[in-house]
């Protein structure tokens, strides 16, 4: 304990309760206050060699209201005044008594007024408005008179002070408890009950603290804090200590449960929450008075509950600072730690990387949480083991690892390695990679938080786009993802006000060019007019989860609209609505699907579902049954954007799917481009072998729609036949037509 932290924690040396010298007489002190000196000497005379309740007398002298003012407020316990009422002035002695009482504050010293010049003031008055002992001519006051206005001043004065005392021990029990309570860790508040008690009695910090276990009958007292000539001791067992006299004494506390005070030493028990007990030496140099004991007991008192408060408050900070699992530093943790890195200058050399862990989740669920929780285990120690020295290791999310380093330790080959060899886990060797996002504190403008979500863009753009790599944090990714934000907060706020709508394409047989069907097409209308292009929007609300209630708004809407259209039409026609991986995933989707078709009582074989080739390559056990289920109800489907993916053909087959899609890029290429041209002949290849419809999207000259229909491709949707319509107009156009 360092010199610096002894001076801050003793906080009571203006306030001692007894300071005096242990081998000097205990005396009652009596300052006589006159101008005449003759005064002095008979006064002291006539009581020399007297004892005044089993102490004797100790005289002070001053020879004006200056004197004794200036000696009041140097000196300390003066137990009784002698004064002249007429020195300077003829009423300098009771203008003393109001400076004693009111300027120096002095409540305690009792006062005995004396006078040459009886009936100068009058008895009564002066006693009850300057708090005063006793009045007496100077004639009157015999040795014997003299003795007993002294006695029963001096038991006046000795009361008054023990009241006094009592109280200030108590306040100053209460500041010491309040102190201590603010202690950081059990350490720290070991360390003030040194102080803070030695402060109590006016003595300088000298003792040990030490700990231990009631439970483990194999463990030894730990030394937790130390001050003085003790302080090289500290987290040393009490064999260490070079007075074997000290651990006795506190090995007998710990042992006994109880406090133990000696002629030069004070030991004290403290019971701890779950036997965790501690003991404190202090050095005492005396015996500790009854008043002593009487405010130790209460401040000891004081100190078991706070210590339990202080062991909770511990533990509360370590759960708010540590993660429980790793046992290193959480989220919060490092947030504070970046707050710091960001207050210094220069941060150009300072970068923080976050780590995650490809594929956690799916090897979480396949093996199991206690898999998982090795996993990381593991990986923490990994990390530890190669992480430069100084560099601060976080766990900040699931399976995501946060890295505070200098910038040059940091490089593309360091990270990269840190995760190549196999980890050994469970006797199996388990090989992982991790996609890293990078943020240099250089592009930080706020705060910790602003530093991590920097890092975390960083790292979502890399699972995005650099899966297994890394990806560093730029202002233009930033941005983009400002933009993402507020796009999403606006369709939500578009979907709210009704600003989203649902337009309808038809779709034609190639042949004849009959109008066959629509496809239900999702758009967004800005108050002004303007339009935000699916590409943007559909995404966001797919990533988001919004699109699953879209989803449905959709599929409802449509639903109902078929109804009237083909109330409207001369035959009816068949309406296609997408549906994404995320409502497939819904279990209530085929509940929401009968819904649909119940409120509008359409025939479910004029209802199709498309899916993209994505979707249709999720697990297949899943996506065969969920298939199946909805083809039971009389519903097709079609594999929409077909040839973008890279679709298992047996796989394909088993779907039991109506239509195929050829997609819109093909369809625009084919004629510049022969590659497209040999995938759309493929396409269509494919699915007459397998027996499903082929409709191609995107056709907009009239040239494509011959080369597809000589290829064989029933049917097709584009501007060539017509534009995505809303209902009113298209409802105009089948009257036309």
């Amino acid at each position: 304990m360092s010199r610096e932290y002894d001076d801050e924690l003793f906080s009571f040396e203006d306030e001692v309760l007894t300071a005096e010298d242990p081998h000097h007489t205990p005396t009652w002190r009596v300052l006589i206050v006159d101008d005449d000196k003759d005064v002095h000497q008979s006064t002291g005379f006539a009581l020399a060699n007297t004892e005044v309740l089993g102490r004797p007398l100790e005289f002070l002298h001053a020879y004006s209201a200056a004197d004794a003012i200036r000696i009041l407020s140097e000196q300390t316990q003066i137990a009784v005044i002698l004064l002249d009422v007429v020195m300077e002035s003829d009423d300098a002695g009771l203008q003393l008594v109001r400076t004693i009482r009111q300027d120096l504050g002095n409540s305690e010293a009792r006062i005995i007024l004396r006078t040459g010049q009886p009936g100068y003031a009058p008895e009564m008055e002066a006693i009850r408005d300057y708090d005063i002992n006793d009045y007496k001519t100077k004639s009157e006051l015999s040795r014997n008179r003299l003795y007993t206005a002294l006695t029963a001043a001096i038991r006046s004065y000795e009361q008054i002070h023990t009241i006094n005392a009592s109280r200030r021990g108590l306040g100053m029990v209460i500041r010491a408890s309040s102190q201590l309570l603010a202690r950081q860790g059990v350490s720290e508040f070991a360390a003030g009950i040194i102080t803070q008690i030695c402060g109590l009695f006016g003595l300088p910090p000298e003792g040990v603290v030490c700990a231990y276990d009631q439970k483990n009958s194999s463990a030894q007292a730990l030394i937790v804090a130390a001050a003085g000539s003790l302080t090289n001791c500290i987290n040393q067992h009490l064999d260490a200590l070079p007075n074997t006299g000290i651990a006795d004494a506190l090995n007998q506390t710990l042992r006994e449960r109880r406090n133990h005070y000696g002629n030069h030493s004070t030991t004290l028990y403290f019971p701890g929450q779950n036997n965790h007990d501690m003991a404190a030496y202090l050095q005492t140099e005396k015996p500790l008075s009854d008043l002593d004991r009487q405010l130790l007991e209460v401040f000891c008192s004081n100190i078991i509950v706070t210590l339990d408060n202080v062991q909770l408050l511990t533990q509360l900070k370590d759960h708010a600072y540590n993660d429980q699992l790793l046992r290193i530093p959480n989220r919060l943790a490092f947030v504070h730690a970046l707050d710091r890195a960001l207050s210094h200058q220069p941060r150009s050399d300072i970068t923080l990387a976050l780590i995650d862990i490809d594929g956690f989740s799916e090897l979480n669920d396949a093996l199991g949480h206690q898999h998982g929780d090795n996993l990381l285990k593991a990986v923490a120690t990994r990390l530890q083991q190669q992480l430069p020295a100084g560099t601060l290791l976080a766990r900040v999310a699931g399976d995501v690892f946060g890295i505070l380093a200098n910038t040059a330790e940091l490089s593309a080959e360091f990270l990269n390695n840190l995760l190549r060899q196999p980890l050994c886990l469970e006797q199996l060797q388990q090989n992982l990679t991790a996609t890293i996002g990078l943020a240099s504190l250089e592009l930080i403008d706020g705060s910790g938080s602003d530093a991590l979500k920097a890092a975390n863009i960083a790292l979502k753009h890399g699972k995005q786009h650099r899966r297994g790599g890394i990806s560093h944090f730029s202002r233009d990714m930033e941005f983009e993802t400002r933009a993402r934000v507020r796009l999403l907060q606006d369709l939500r706020s578009a979907f709210e006000r009704e600003r989203l709508f649902v337009v309808y394409q038809p779709q034609v047989r190639l042949s004849d060019r009959q109008l066959i069907g629509v496809e239900a097409l999702l758009r967004w209308r800005n108050d002004d007019g303007s339009f935000v292009a699916p590409a943007q929007f559909i995404p966001l609300a797919e990533s988001s989860g919004l699109i699953i209630s879209l989803g449905e708004w959709v599929l409802r809407s449509a639903c109902h609209n078929l109804h009237i259209i083909n109330q409207h039409s001369a035959q009816p026609l068949r309406m296609a609505v997408n549906v994404s991986v995320m409502q497939f995933r819904q279990p209530n989707f085929l509940d929401v699907l009968d819904r649909a078709l119940s409120e509008s009582a359409i025939d479910p074989r004029l209802l199709e579902l498309e899916i993209t080739e994505s979707v249709a390559m999720l697990d297949a056990g899943f996506m065969i049954a969920l298939l199946n289920q909805i083809k039971s109800r009389g519903i097709s489907i079609a594999v929409d954007d077909f040839g973008t993916g890279f679709s298992s053909l047996s796989y394909l087959e088993q779907l039991n799917v109506d239509r195929l899609k050829i997609d819109i890029s093909f369809v625009r290429q084919m004629e510049q481009s022969a590659g497209s041209r040999r995938i759309v002949e493929t396409i269509i290849q494919l699915g007459q072998s397998l027996q499903l419809e082929l409709i191609a999207e995107g056709i907009e000259l009239e040239s494509q729609a011959q080369i597809l229909t000589a290829m064989g491709c029933h049917e097709g949707q584009g501007y060539l036949f017509a534009q995505p319509l809303e209902l009113p107009i298209l409802l105009e156009h089948l009257h036309s037509h």
